[in-house]
C-alpha cells in the first residue's frame, strides 16, 4: 500500500470518527483495520500515528484551523469531510517529516475526491495559510 492510499484510509477512519464521536480510539483503529482488512504494516503505524496524534494534538491543530479561517467563518460551518482533511494535513504539516508541498497536494486530492467543488480551494486556502504562517519548506 503507498503512501497516498494509508493517507486515504486515515482520512476515512478520521472522517469516521468525526462523525461517530468515538472515545477508544485505539479500538476504533483496529475495528476499522480489520473491516478493511488492513495487512500492511506501514499503514498500520502510519493509521496509529496519524490518529492518536491528531487526537493528543487536537486543541492546537483546531486553533490552526480557526486561526485561518475568514472572519465571517466558524469551525461548526466546515463539513466534517473538510475538517478531516485539515486535521489530517496540519498534523503532518507539523508533526512530521513529510515536505509542504507533498502535504497539500495529497490534501487537496482528498478534498477533490471526496468533498464538495468549493472542497479543493479551501483546503488549499486554509493549508497555503498555515505554511506561511510555519515559515517555508521542509526539504524534500
Amino acid at each position: 500500500m503507498n503512501r497516498t492510499a494509508i493517507r486515504e484510509q486515515a482520512f476515512k477512519l478520521l472522517y469516521s470518527l468525526e462523525i461517530q464521536k468515538q472515545e477508544n480510539l485505539e479500538e476504533a483503529i483496529e475495528l476499522y483495520e480489520q473491516s478493511n482488512e488492513m495487512t500492511d504494516k506501514n499503514a498500520k503505524e502510519y493509521m496509529v500515528d496519524a490518529i492518536l496524534g491528531i487526537e493528543k494534538n487536537k486543541k492546537e491543530i483546531v486553533e490552526q484551523i480557526e486561526k485561518n479561517l475568514k472572519s465571517d467563518w466558524k469551525l461548526e460551518r466546515i463539513s466534517k469531510i473538510d475538517l478531516a482533511i485539515l486535521k489530517l494535513a496540519i498534523y503532518e504539516l507539523k508533526y512530521t517529516q513529510i515536505p509542504f508541498k507533498v502535504v497539500i497536494n495529497e490534501a487537496v486530492e482528498l478534498a477533490k475526491k471526496y468533498g464538495e467543488d468549493s472542497s479543493k480551494n479551501f483546503v488549499n486556502g486554509i493549508l497555503a495559510s498555515v505554511v506561511k504562517e510555519f515559515g517555508g519548506e521542509k526539504s524534500e
